[in-house]
């Protein structure tokens, strides 16, 4: 019998990327050496110093997933930038400096896209992160998640810590927040799709639907988040996402979504509607150099799997 030699909590562990990954090490993908612990707010309340740090003390961790994060959409950011700042400055330092003070050996906290500079060239990589400011709709919440670097980096500097970062494009997948008003635009667009199906009406997509975006399957960014946590060494952070030449606009979201949910009515674009930022570009080489093999999942798949899913989960998902 094999000795487990790593515990491995998962803050923020019933969210969309965490029941992600506690699906794909329950499928096979764990090792017999790691012990996985799943935590979500009823285990503890991160913004509190003392919860958190007893919540280390109960499970000794040797390693850290941190995707706990105050997250919304676009209209939700633009009103509440500074409870999105002070709720994730709060969460973040208290988990990493409870790491510290327990010993974990290694921490993987998840970034996001939007902590780029909002005027910038493209595609955007890692090295681009600090080089201006963020776009001024989620300010808050991209000032929150770039200091998490910043912390890291110190944490290396000072402590010799292995605490480092992923940062992946728009993630979506099955327990994604399906709220119209306060969700990302993919799982919101297929709770407003399943609507526009129950009654008949055409399916109205908020702004012009010309801004692109790069989508990858939660399922996928599980399985990159496992390798991170394994063999990743790097302070500096990682984009994990699908190349370039995959990037969507909104318009061919909306289609393949309606197309996966046998949808046949009109699509509306509410031009009066925010757009937000009109696309954000990364670049995956430097994923590519490491995992040159890597294959996602196709992305109407991946929207298909996420319908289905939705579909059979509907008095659940769309709470």
């Amino acid at each position: 019998m094999t000795e487990v030699t790593k515990r491995i909590l998962v803050t923020g562990g019933t969210g969309l990327v965490g029941r992600a990954i506690e699906k794909v090490v329950a499928d096979g993908e764990g090792q017999p050496d790691e012990e996985w612990i799943f935590v979500s707010s009823r285990d503890a309340d991160l913004t509190s110093s003392s919860e958190t740090k007893a919540l280390f003390e109960r499970h000794k961790p040797t390693h850290v997933i941190h995707l706990a994060a105050m997250v919304g959409g676009l209209f939700k950011n633009i009103r509440s930038n500074l409870d999105f700042w002070r709720t994730n400055i709060h969460i973040n330092d208290n988990v990493l400096h409870s790491a510290y003070e327990s010993g974990v050996q290694k921490v993987v906290s998840c970034l996001s896209t939007c902590i780029f500079p909002d005027k910038t060239t493209y595609p955007i990589d890692e090295t681009m992160i600090h080089n201006g400011p963020p776009h001024s709709s989620n300010f808050g919440y991209s000032y929150a998640k770039r200091m998490i670097d910043v912390q890291n980096r110190g944490y290396s500097e000072q402590h010799s810590r292995r605490f480092t970062a992923v940062i992946p494009t728009n993630v979506f997948g099955p327990h994604d927040n399906f709220n119209i008003e306060d969700g990302h635009v993919l799982p919101g667009l297929i709770h407003k799709v399943y609507l526009a199906k129950q009654s008949g009406s055409a399916l109205t997509v908020w702004g012009t639907g010309k801004p692109r975006r790069q989508f990858i399957y939660s399922l996928d960014l599980a399985r990159l988040f496992l390798w991170v946590l394994r063999e990743y060494d790097e302070v500096e952070p990682i984009i994990l996402s699908v190349g370039e030449e995959d990037e969507v606009s909104i318009r061919e979201a909306a289609e393949a979504i309606a197309e996966a949910m046998e949808f046949r009515g009109e699509l509306v674009f509410d031009t009066t509607k925010s757009d937000g930022q009109f696309k954000k570009t990364a670049s995956n080489a430097k994923l590519r150099r490491y995992l040159p093999g890597f294959q996602f999942t196709p992305f109407r798949k991946a929207v298909k799997e996420t319908c289905a899913w939705f579909n059979a989960n509907y008095a659940n998902a769309r709470k």
